[in-house]
């Protein structure tokens, strides 16, 4: 795969990316986004509204426009941002409710801090194309209700959840899947993400001494240095609960806290996740299929392979093991980007209807889940796109 030959092809797949929610998502009645269109391309017009979705939204957009410079990319940015300030923001309790209403109402007031880490990346970066100020500001302030109601002053890391007046609440779980634990790598992950992304556009040194302390307490805490895969979920005093092995997990965090160092300029910290970056992409060999393709979990405990393949890890994989490419100059690194950049293409990209399908399972057959939807969203793939094109370039 020749370097104008993966550049075409990025650049390609980008454009069906951001095609498909450009062509297909728009919500001419309630405006904003509709809130699922399921596996059969069958719009449900009546599906509530995640902020999830509208974060991710408005960070691609934000950010495709920044390489396409396509009027239309900033638009669809302009079009969540909107929402977002309007719709989600909560500015009596300066929070972020976590759904609404197919008609604007909110539905569940919670503030999730996963969700208010990705409005603030989305915010962040839409500030980078537009210069509009009212977006930073927003920005800045759920920071400072992030810092001032989940930051741990005891034992430092965040906590999950809250009512939307900040008070405990019971379920802190993202969704369904996950344990109910009050500490989430998941969560962290999307916190220092954000609060880089914030860093690049408002250099205020608290904030750069948090995403330091961020940093160290993933480095301390989330990174199993025996395995070198993550552990995902702890109480408050930092008593791990044992579960899976979550592959794209991994990868992501391997470059994506690489990453946050750089954006902060913290040489200690950069070289330390470089090497780390090397290591997680070694251990993510670990769920690569003879076809290229990444599974999605393994549970230790009872050997148990949930032998799914889905949208998001390959796309994870594909910035994963590119940047473990450039660290090392191992081929070892390239050869299974490829393959599976060739994987995605033969399974995962819909070539009759644009964009992604959830995934497949070990019979190659689909999961017929939401091609958009309050979990799938063109972040991860459109980053992984950006990302390739902007390190290829």
């Amino acid at each position: 795969m020749q370097t104008e030959f993966l550049l075409n092809t990025m650049q390609s797949e980008l454009h069906n990316i951001l095609n498909y929610w450009r062509k297909n998502t728009i919500d001419e009645k309630n405006g904003g986004f509709i809130g699922e269109i399921d596996f059969n391309e069958q719009k449900n017009a009546a599906a509530e509204k995640g902020s999830v979705m509208y974060g991710r939204i408005l960070w691609t957009f934000s950010a495709a426009f920044s390489v396409t410079q396509n009027p239309e990319d900033l638009n669809m940015a302009k079009r969540a941002f909107e929402e977002i300030k309007t719709k989600f923001y909560n500015p009596e309790q300066k929070g972020i409710y976590w759904s609404i209403n197919a008609d604007g109402t909110v539905k569940d007031s919670k503030n999730q801090i996963y969700a208010i880490s990705f409005v603030i990346y989305g915010l962040s970066e839409f500030y980078k194309v537009s210069n509009d100020k009212e977006a930073l500001d927003l920005a800045i302030t759920l920071y400072h209700s992030i810092q001032n109601h989940s930051f741990d002053k005891v034992n430092k890391g965040y906590f999950e959840a809250y009512t939307q007046d900040w008070k405990e609440i019971e379920d802190m779980r993202l969704s369904e899947k996950d344990a109910n634990e009050k500490k989430t790598m998941n969560t962290h992950l999307h916190i220092v993400e954000a609060f880089a992304n914030l860093y690049l556009v408002w250099k205020d040194e608290d904030l750069k001494q948090n995403i330091i302390q961020l940093l160290e307490t993933i480095d301390q805490y989330f990174i199993n240095k025996e395995s070198w895969h993550l552990r995902l979920f702890f109480d408050e005093n930092w008593n791990e609960k044992k579960d899976v092995i979550s592959y794209g997990h991994d990868i992501e965090a391997a470059w994506l806290l690489q990453w946050c160092a750089e954006a902060i300029e913290d040489e200690n910290l950069i070289v330390l996740y470089k090497n780390h970056a090397v290591k997680m992409a070694d251990a993510t060999f670990e769920g690569l299929d003879e076809d290229g393709g990444l599974w999605y979990e393994y549970e230790p405990e009872s050997d148990y392979l949930i032998s799914e393949k889905h949208w998001w890890p390959q796309a994870e994989l594909w910035i994963g093991f590119l940047n473990a490419y450039q660290l090392t100059q191992n081929k070892k690194y390239l050869d299974a980007f490829r393959k599976n950049v060739e994987f995605t293409e033969r399974y995962i990209i819909d070539k009759k209807n644009g964009e992604w399908i959830w995934g497949i399972n070990e019979k190659y057959l689909p999961i017929e889940k939401d091609k958009a939807g309050f979990w799938k969203c063109p972040y991860h793939n459109g980053r992984a796109c950006l990302e390739i094109i902007k390190r290829v370039k």
